[in-house]
């Protein structure tokens, strides 16, 4: 064989080691992203199913606050209603789940701000230990998307790096969006006695 073909064949095999590596690193940090999105979605599904517990509660002390228990009890019905495919974690879709779980935050809001007017449902253990419960979602959902947001970091930023960016787009391997803040969160909520 001449010396030449020996080289090609050599490069060949070199670029043929460094793309399967290229391919298996970005396929592990897809993996990882995916997992770290799991673990938001299995956050807003805990919260989700506690819901019907609290509002049950403060039903059971505020019968004529329906207007308010329904929007939670809606908002519940559209948040679980929105999934998220991992493969298409674009921007659009990660705003239209951020929305309606947005939604279903306010609602909720609005339910804890009912239970001012009746001090026997403050209370009241039960509705103590939901509304725990509901805060700690609240921590807990708040991590998982700093920890997702942590995964798409790294993901994006290995698809990005030389040589990895040659490979990623012949593989397939997209962009992934990320979890912002909501617009006019930069302002101070105004509290007032």
């Amino acid at each position: 064989m001449k010396k030449s073909t020996l080289i090609l064949i050599g490069a060949v095999v070199l670029i043929g080691i460094f793309a399967v590596s290229a391919y298996n690193g970005l396929v592990n940090k897809q993996e990882q992203l995916h997992s770290e999105w799991a673990q938001v979605e299995t956050q807003y599904q805990r919260r989700s199913d506690l819901i019907p517990n609290l509002v049950a509660t403060v039903q059971g002390y505020t019968k004529h606050e329906s207007t308010t228990l329904k929007e939670v009890v809606e908002a519940r019905s559209k948040a679980t209603q929105i999934n998220i495919n991992p493969e298409k974690l674009d921007a659009e879709s990660l705003a239209q789940y951020n929305k309606a779980q947005g939604e279903l935050s306010q609602a909720l809001g609005r339910l804890l701000m009912v239970t001012e007017s009746y001090p026997d449902l403050k209370a009241s253990e039960q509705f103590t230990a939901l509304q725990a419960e509901l805060s700690g979602c609240e921590n807990r959902i708040a991590v998982a998307r700093k920890n997702y947001n942590s995964a798409a970091k790294d993901y994006n930023t290995s698809r990005r790096r030389f040589p990895n960016n040659l490979f990623a787009s012949a593989f397939g391997f997209n962009e992934s969006a990320y979890f912002k803040a909501d617009e006019g969160s930069e302002k101070a909520p105004k509290v007032s006695f």
